[in-house]
């Protein structure tokens, strides 16, 4: 088969079973103890709702509509690899983790650190 050539397959529908699947397993024990234990607070699963109800709302319109709102979803959505200056990275690292470092304790230099203590002569009876 040459490059040019596309097989005639029939166009893929829109299927919302993976949006609940992500709903059904988002109020998990498991997911919400792993969502209490990373972030400290439960998930309320509120993106996985949106994303499913936007599936079902998407099934309602024609296929040529479809594909006009999906493809102008897919450009206004950031690249997943998008470069960014020093100045913007530094920006956002601070942004993310500053509370990291503002709980954390000052990092030791290398001659700061005290010599270990003289071990104890034994006492004489």
């Amino acid at each position: 088969m040459k490059p040019e050539e596309k097989p005639n397959r029939p166009p893929s529908r829109l299927d919302c079973i993976k949006y609940f699947n992500a709903l059904w397993s988002c109020y998990s024990p498991f997911h919400q103890m792993q969502n209490y234990y990373r972030y400290g607070v439960f998930d309320n699963c509120s993106s996985k709702w949106r994303d499913l109800v936007d599936c079902l709302m998407l099934k309602t319109k024609s296929r040529a509509e479809v594909e006009e709102m999906l493809m102008a979803r897919e450009k206004a959505r950031p690249h997943f690899w998008t470069y960014r200056t020093v100045d913007e990275a530094s920006a956002n690292w601070w942004k993310m983790y500053k509370h990291r470092v503002m709980m954390s304790s000052p990092p030791k230099t290398a001659g700061s650190a005290a010599p270990p203590p003289k071990p104890a002569a034994p006492k004489k009876r």
